[in-house]
């Protein structure tokens, strides 16, 4: 009975096998609902991950149960204090819900709207945002009275088709266009010193991100964090591969990196591709990224699709990704909505 389900918090350091052997069997059932084509992440990396408690955010997993299967689980993050981004992004809670397929349509989503009020409220939150790709999650967020505020897509670059003539055409032209600025490759953990250099312009390229109308505040990337990123890489044996510029005077003018695993050795994710402000109209991007396909082609030759995540309104990588052959795997939109609007909705439901 539905009535009889309750969500209940799962603490991942001590959770028990029988917690993980229903988490990883619902994990499945998502697998094949959402990525049937691409390989999933090894249950001890995923555990891993997991229990690693993160510095910089609150995590919090829920489930609910029956007879020892996993109905839905609830995942929920807000930034803690010592996150260098805490003082513009701590109104903002992220979660991500997911319910059985054969559990839908029963009220199971609705059981986790207290739960994002009552972490929203300990952690002083006052907007939620969740995203989808499935249009079962549209409908349960339109029915929450959430707005879409971001669209995007997955999109993929079959490594096979890719006219690798341009691809050369694009280094020498980026060459030739800025003589006096040199590629630097990374293919493993950067130095301290190239990281106090690294951080600081990522940090500007990706504020010039297109949002479109999503509430969000500032990124700011510090040495510390991407040390922590990299821990966390390997765990599962994933390699970083950046690729930047860098002016005669040594100012890092743009960036773009990839990762690589073990697990998932046919498909290369591209993480970021950004261009200083002040170094743009030179075909900066077109230059990384053309040679980062050269230096993957090397690297790693038994890969066959570079999948990459664009926003919609993203016209200037957009044009060079179709250029290159990218195209769209799947779309996702993300939603945000208040915690007075959850709360309406709760008092609304209770009126019933």
């Amino acid at each position: 009975m539905i009535g009889e389900l309750l969500p209940a918090r799962v603490e991942p350091s001590t959770a028990g096998s029988d917690y993980w052997s229903r988490y990883h069997e619902l994990r499945r059932v998502r697998q094949i609902e959402t990525r049937p084509d691409d390989p999933l992440r090894p249950d001890e990396v995923e555990e891993q991950q997991i229990k690693r408690e993160d510095p910089f955010e609150f995590k919090y997993r829920y489930e609910i149960s029956e007879g020892g299967t996993m109905l839905s689980s609830f995942g929920g993050q807000t930034l803690r204090p010592t996150s260098p981004e805490y003082e513009s992004n701590k109104h903002l809670f992220w979660a991500d819900i997911y319910v059985r397929p054969d559990r839908r349509r029963q009220g199971i989503a609705t059981m986790w709207l207290p739960v994002m009020v009552e972490l929203m409220d300990r952690h002083g939150c006052t907007v939620l945002g969740i995203g989808t790709e499935e249009e079962a999650g549209h409908a349960f967020l339109r029915w929450l009275g959430a707005e879409p505020k971001l669209s995007g897509a997955e999109n993929r670059l079959k490594l096979a088709d890719v006219d690798w003539a341009m691809v050369r055409r694009w280094v020498d032209e980026g060459g030739r266009r800025s003589p006096h600025t040199r590629l630097e490759v990374h293919d493993a953990p950067m130095s301290d010193d190239v990281l106090k250099d690294f951080a600081p312009q990522l940090s500007v390229m990706l504020n010039t991100i297109p949002f479109e109308e999503l509430d969000h505040g500032d990124i700011i990337v510090t040495p510390a964090q991407i040390r922590e990123w990299e821990a966390r890489m390997a765990m599962s044996g994933e390699v970083v591969h950046t690729l930047l510029t860098r002016e005669s005077d040594g100012e890092i003018s743009s960036i773009t990196d990839v990762n690589w695993a073990p697990y998932r050795p046919a498909i290369i994710h591209q993480q970021f591709t950004g261009v200083l402000p002040s170094a743009r109209g030179r075909g900066l991007g077109k230059w990384i990224k053309a040679a980062m396909l050269l230096h993957l082609r090397e690297v790693h030759p038994q890969a066959e699709w570079i999948s990459t995540d664009n926003a919609g309104s993203n016209a200037p990588m957009l044009g060079i990704n179709k250029k290159l052959g990218f195209r769209q795997y799947r779309a996702a939109t993300e939603y945000q909505v208040t915690r007075d609007a959850i709360a309406a909705k709760l008092e609304a439901l209770a009126a019933i």
